[in-house]
């Protein structure tokens, strides 16, 4: 495989995330120990982040933050060698969400928007597609009006300039609130969609995950919806033309694993490789992240 020419731009949502990880369970009306950490979160940011761990030359992240924490985000997004495009919003304080995380590693959200559902019209230029050869676009950008329009004319602009287009519909609660439909209308267009299991359920009502896989596939060109531990389904024409295995490994934390494979995965398909590859690609990042707190790839060891 070799690089493509260009740039992937993440539209998505920057989150400082709040991971409670309890070891017993709840205790209502009362204490419950847990081990609580503040980190930088959200889908787009995340998958923005594995997609440059994953090789991805430049990995661009438009989204909006309050001015609460947005120079740690910057700083953090950088890092990360991820290229920030922050509006600060001076109303609204950055998304939060506690991720409250059982023995078992599955992990419940608490969710407070913040300025990420912010993000206006105003802030999108058809500029920003400037050397970019693929764009991606978090979900949760579609369950508020405002962004919901802001990524509409992304993708509009996008589809005019020939640049494939991704989805990730990132909130099967989210999904179930909005409507199945008014969210698949507002994604048309998309080459790509990456639903979680639950998330394709929840597009079509459809209890087998080969089966919504298919269907959802009849509307765009390429679906990779996650299994989680058991790996990832790749359909394609109304088929499922792929089953995708996951390594095995103790899990820690799920919150991220499937910001990781988007971004394993886009960053694979940019640089050549088939469905399958990337879905492995992508898998291989799933089952990293699960063995680490919060969203985010580890850090890079320091230098000499």
């Amino acid at each position: 495989m070799s690089p493509a020419a260009g740039a992937l731009l993440v539209v998505g949502d920057v989150v400082t995330d709040v991971v409670a990880r309890h070891r017993t369970p709840l205790a209502p009306a009362t204490d419950t120990a847990a081990e609580i950490r503040t980190l930088p979160g959200g889908a787009g940011a995340n998958a923005a982040c594995w997609a440059a761990r994953s090789g991805c030359e430049e990995v661009r992240l438009l989204g909006r933050v309050g001015t609460d924490s947005a120079v740690w985000h910057d700083r953090a997004l950088r890092r990360a060698g991820v290229r920030p495009l922050l509006v600060v919003d001076a109303e609204a304080a950055t998304a939060t969400v506690i991720a409250l995380v059982d023995p078992s590693a599955e992990r419940t959200f608490l969710t407070d928007s913040g300025a990420a559902l912010r993000l206006a019209p105003e802030d999108w230029s058809a500029r920003l597609l400037d050397g970019v050869a693929r764009l991606h676009l978090s979900g949760y950008l579609f369950f508020a009006a405002a962004s919901r329009e802001t990524v509409r004319r992304a993708l509009r602009d996008a589809g005019e300039a020939g640049i494939p287009v991704s989805v990730d519909p990132a909130s099967a609660g989210f999904l179930a609130e909005l409507g199945p439909e008014r969210f698949l209308a507002a994604a048309e267009g998309a080459e790509i969609l990456l639903p979680n299991v639950d998330e394709a359920r929840a597009l079509t009502g459809r209890d087998e995950p080969e089966v919504a896989a298919a269907e959802l596939s009849r509307r765009f060109p390429l679906v990779a919806t996650t299994l989680g531990a058991a790996g990832a389904l790749v359909a394609e024409g109304g088929a499922v033309t792929a089953r995708v295995t996951a390594p095995p490994v103790r899990p820690v934390d799920s919150t991220g694993a499937g910001d990781a494979f988007t971004g394993a995965f886009l960053a694979a398909r940019l640089a050549g490789a088939d469905p399958a590859k990337a879905a492995e690609a992508g898998c291989r990042a799933g089952s990293e992240a699960v063995t680490v707190v919060g969203g985010r790839p580890p850090d890079p060891p320091p230098g000499p």
